[in-house]
């Protein structure tokens, strides 16, 4: 029996996790690795390779690592469960004009239920990950905070974590910085690790094509909504554009569609396939109105909270005030933000606390 009690650690074959796994086996935490299969890209039709989570060569990686320090290894297969939900979604989503982000799904509905499945069926007293947050236990409730580097947080994508999946969390590299962690995995002999290069696409969109994507999972989607009006916001119409899906909030390169000045995205309406073009001061907006609250350093907000918001994950945040207005908390920045896009995620924070989070309902 280990002194730290049994940890079951989410292993990508990355440098994060790998570490990850380590770090705790070398602090007398009992391991197990393992590693989710969550998506074929092969069955998309796209054109390029699996990357990151779903290659053989990372699922490979990470049970070298498992097996070199005697700890053990599974693979767990949630193509089924990720596809229904995850996929399903990511295409309604575009399909209403919104604009999903998946990981935050898939890490909230998806991989996080599969690992604490998993660790009571092999008795495990805690599950573990590579990202870059921290969490503490504070007043009865568990609360997620931002990690040591800034650069690295990976708190926005975490927001919808309920208080049972992080009371059982573990993050090891909260209190590092992305330097130490390759310097680590270089003195432990993992040299090519140490330098290995990080992949920032949707994984089951490596070639970072989401509209041939969507084109892919609905293959009559393009006739039935190519053609539509691009409109200024007077009403005015100035072109056709290639069907309201294929765009997003904020979006200026690839309109296709010259008018003398920049000009960008600033509303889609599904309902007529219009999407709707402007300068980038019309992509200005004070509030906006957040749903599918998930509440994480306090069970309320209470009307006039003060929070930094961020609406997007580099974004670095602006100072807002809160007010709860039934199942949803209306948000009024102090200074108007760009490109507020529904469907993406809203994050409330206190210093470094995660307040809460949700969903973007529309810019006010």
């Amino acid at each position: 029996m280990s002194r730290n009690g049994k940890v079951l650690v989410a292993m990508s074959g990355g440098i994060d996790s790998t570490i990850s796994a380590l770090m705790l086996h070398n602090q007398g935490y009992e391991v197990v690795g393992i590693t989710m299969k969550t998506w074929d890209y092969a069955t998309s039709g796209g054109g390029k390779k699996e990357t990151g989570c779903c290659n053989l060569d990372s699922f490979n990686d990470a049970r070298q690592a498992a097996v070199e320090h005697g700890f053990p290894h599974y693979i767990l297969d949630i193509r089924e469960e990720f596809g229904d939900f995850v996929i399903n979604n990511f295409v309604e989503e575009y399909i209403a004009g919104r604009t999903p982000n998946p990981c935050v799904l898939c890490n909230t509905h998806i991989k996080w239920a599969a690992l604490l499945k998993r660790a009571d069926a092999l008795g495990c007293d805690h599950i573990a990950t590579g990202h870059y947050v921290k969490v503490r236990e504070e007043n009865d409730r568990y609360v997620l905070s931002k990690a040591k580097d800034l650069t690295k947080d990976q708190s926005y994508v975490l927001w919808g974590l309920g208080q049972d999946c992080l009371s059982r969390s573990i993050y090891p590299l909260g209190d590092l910085l992305k330097t130490e962690v390759r310097q680590i995995a270089w003195d432990m002999g993992y040299k090519e690790l140490s330098k290995k290069a990080e992949s920032y696409e949707i994984c089951f969109v490596p070639d970072n094509d989401y509209r041939g994507f969507l084109k892919r999972q609905v293959p009559t989607l393009e006739q039935e909504v190519e053609g539509g009006d691009f409109v200024l916001t007077d009403g005015k119409i100035v072109g056709k554009h290639r069907g309201y899906p294929f765009y997003t909030i904020g979006q200026r390169k690839g309109l296709d569609i010259a008018l003398g000045r920049p000009i960008f995205v600033t509303k889609i309406i599904p309902e007529t396939n219009t999407v709707v073009l402007g300068e980038v001061h019309e992509l200005q907006q004070s509030a906006m109105l957040v749903g599918g609250l998930n509440m994480v350093k306090y069970d309320t907000i209470k009307d006039g909270m003060q929070a930094v918001t961020k609406i997007r994950y580099k974004d670095a945040g602006m100072e807002s005030v809160l007010s709860p207005e039934g199942d949803t908390i209306k948000v009024h920045f102090e200074h108007a933000v760009n490109s507020i896009a529904p469907g993406q995620s809203a994050v409330f924070y206190e210093g470094d606390d995660v307040i809460a989070g949700g969903i973007i309902r529309n810019g006010l």
